[in-house]
């Protein structure tokens, strides 16, 4: 094990040049030219995006003897033409004032009808590094009980959201047999089991800075 602690940083180089490609609803496609240094001057194109948070949701198990269960959301997702099991997820367009935590508690309710009394920070991640902006929060929320009625009415995909609750390792094995693909349910589910293993002694404070996203208010 290392010495010293080790991780990711952030490191601002000159953007020369950035023009938008196409405007979307959700995401822009943007060509930027930077300035690497020595490396020389590249152009890229990347999709920029507003960031999303997602939140795995832990119950006890049936027994005593049980390890915790994960609920899951089975979703149609048009771009690659199937079902996937999640965990409720969802987009930073909650306005300037939304914090990440309170993204995570809108989206908790909205697709489960949940709310929850425990929070923690589980894992951070950027989707597509190569090629996006987008970078996820995962929170992990317990103590949960059924939310107010709010008159949320979900529509397109949303409107056949499945939910199940699943034992938290049978999830963690169906991710590496390869039967779950969600980046943001597989990261989660994993790392909700190693911190199920460790006795959740390792999990951040909802306050924790974002790293790659400094200028967001985390809680």
């Amino acid at each position: 094990m290392s010495a010293h602690p080790w991780g990711d940083e952030l490191v601002e180089r000159p953007v020369l040049s950035e023009q938008t490609v196409f405007a979307g609803r959700v995401f822009d496609v943007v060509s930027r030219e930077v300035d690497l240094g020595e490396p020389g001057v590249v152009t890229r194109e990347l999709v920029r995006h507003p960031g999303a948070v997602a939140v795995v949701v832990l119950r006890d198990g049936r027994s005593a003897d049980d390890g915790a269960e994960v609920l899951l959301l089975r979703q149609y997702r048009v771009p690659v033409g199937g079902y996937l099991w999640e965990i409720p997820a969802g987009l930073l367009d909650g306005g300037d004032d939304e914090t990440l935590l309170a993204a995570a508690q809108r989206e908790l309710a909205e697709e489960a009808d949940l709310v929850a009394a425990s929070w923690d920070v589980l894992v951070d991640f950027a989707t597509t590094p190569g090629g996006s902006s987008e970078v996820i929060r995962i929170f992990l929320a317990r103590d949960v009980a059924p939310a107010p009625e709010s008159g949320f009415v979900r529509e397109g995909e949303e409107a056949e959201i499945r939910l199940e609750w699943v034992p938290l390792a049978e999830a963690a094995e169906a991710v590496l047999a390869g039967r779950m693909h969600s980046p943001s349910g597989s990261l989660g589910v994993l790392a909700a089991r190693l911190a199920e293993q460790t006795g959740f002694t390792a999990l951040r404070d909802v306050s924790t800075p974002f790293l790659l996203r400094p200028g967001l208010t985390p809680a």
